[in-house]
């Protein structure tokens, strides 16, 4: 299959293949969409499921850094909307120096917590359209789970502003892989209890559907991974719960949730656990 980017055509080589929405790697109760940006009050409200995401969300493949390593080479990277620290883990491990930033508070000290070990990185209290960083500073910008929070342009200008002469930009996601009949199950399930949180599927869909208008005049490549986890059922549980849009342990609709989620596990698990499927993807290029 070959994929045309405003006019640039780049070759895709995998088949056509389904996916879920993505989950957010931040977290709140959406209270607008304007312009395809969604807006929350996530910064304060993200808190309560911060354990689930340390405990049950998914971390990217190595192979996500190797690939970015290789297109814009070794150097200093801006993960923004660092969260939890589970995408700057990848790259510190691949030898970059990560800066973190992150508006959530909650967040982004699990993610000082998580990295602490690590000397080459730090973490900022700061936005995607206002990173404080120093011009022309990175080398890479990245952002995991969290591109649908920035407001384009704005972001845009800022990301071209800190990034040195030939930079890249990495948009990446974990989206759940829906071509096994477990997965799908499992997605018939969070669609049901998500019409609260998300109720025109705004923050399941990510930002995706605004990436070229970021990239703009430049061409931008499609990269995707596959990725898994194993769940118990508590596992399984807690993974759900952390996405923003479900109900926790205590509001409404979790009971019944919790039950059918129940029956999913106990149909498909084998020695107490099930693979939870992810292709992993990456909208990589330079800003024109």
């Amino acid at each position: 299959m070959r994929l045309r980017l405003r006019g640039t055509v780049l070759k895709k080589s995998r088949r056509r293949i389904a996916y879920a929405t993505s989950d957010t790697e931040w977290c709140g109760f959406v209270t607008t969409v304007e312009n395809g940006v969604v807006t929350s009050d996530s910064t304060t409200r993200f808190s309560t499921r911060v354990e689930n995401y340390v405990r049950f969300r998914p971390g990217y493949p190595a192979a996500v850094a190797a690939l970015l390593r290789r297109e814009y080479g070794l150097g200093e990277l801006a993960d923004v909307g660092s969260g939890t620290g589970l995408l700057a883990r990848v790259f510190l491990d691949a030898g970059f120096g990560v800066t973190g930033i992150e508006p959530n508070r909650e967040m982004r000290l699990a993610g000082d917590q998580l990295l602490a070990d690590y000397p080459r990185f730090r973490s900022i209290d700061a936005r995607a359209e206002a990173t404080t960083l120093a011009d022309q500073s990175v080398g890479l910008i990245a952002a995991g789970q969290a591109f649908h929070w920035f407001d384009v342009a704005t972001t845009r200008r800022e990301w071209q502003r800190i990034l040195r002469p030939g930079g890249g930009v990495a948009l990446i996601w974990n989206r759940r892989f829906v071509e096994t009949p477990l997965m799908r199950e499992v997605e018939a399930v969070t669609d049901k209890f998500a019409a609260l949180g998300d109720p025109d599927g705004a923050i399941r869909e990510a930002g995706q559907g605004r990436v070229a208008e970021f990239f703009g005049s430049a061409a931008y490549r499609v990269d995707e991974f596959p990725n898994q986890q194993q769940f118990d059922f508590e596992g399984l549980l807690g993974r759900i719960a952390s996405s923003s849009y479900l109900p926790m342990a205590g509001q409404a609709g979790y009971e019944e949730m919790a039950g059918e989620l129940g029956r999913i596990f106990e149909k498909w698990q084998a020695d107490g656990t099930i693979t939870f499927e992810y292709r992993t993807k990456v909208f990589h290029g330079r800003l024109g």
